[in-house]
């Protein structure tokens, strides 16, 4: 497993679900990770099958436009920005196994002081839980069953 990922894009955005967050803006910091095989692009030491053309891996750089042309469309929920950017990440590379994006609003207008509100969206492998979580699940499911074995 490789992770391609880009932390703490900065990009200044006119989302929200109030008219005057669309008008004002705001300050929004994107997180993106990328499930990806790693091992073609390094032995080929090349983003792109130089026959095919085809993506050996998934470039950060493609990702970061991905981001910024994302952002700059206004919408009411962080939720549908989010929704947009994961789609886009996976229309692009075709092999992607998952994704994981998590876009903080800066400071949001609640009426009090908040860092940052947040969205975040997993997709294939990030969607699954992890090995120790499985384990764990699994002695406390052995456990269970040698309770009801003793009653």
């Amino acid at each position: 497993m490789a992770i391609i990922a880009l932390e703490g894009v900065h990009v200044y955005a006119y989302h929200g679900f109030y008219d005057e967050e669309q008008i004002i803006g705001n300050e929004y910091i994107l997180d993106v990770f990328v499930d990806t095989p790693i091992k073609p692009a390094a032995e080929e030491d090349n983003l792109f099958d130089e026959e095919t053309k085809e993506n050996l891996t998934v470039n950060y750089e493609t990702l970061y436009q991905i981001c910024r042309i994302e952002m700059r469309e206004p919408a009411k929920l962080l939720e549908t920005v989010v929704q947009r950017i994961v789609d886009r990440i996976e229309d692009q590379f075709e092999n992607v196994r998952g994704t994981r994006v998590k876009l903080r609003k800066s400071y949001p207008p609640l009426g009090g002081r908040v860092e940052s509100s947040s969205v975040e969206v997993s997709t294939g492998v990030f969607g699954f839980p992890s090995i120790e979580a499985l384990k764990a699940l699994k002695e406390f499911a052995d456990d269970l069953k040698e309770l009801e074995e003793e009653d």
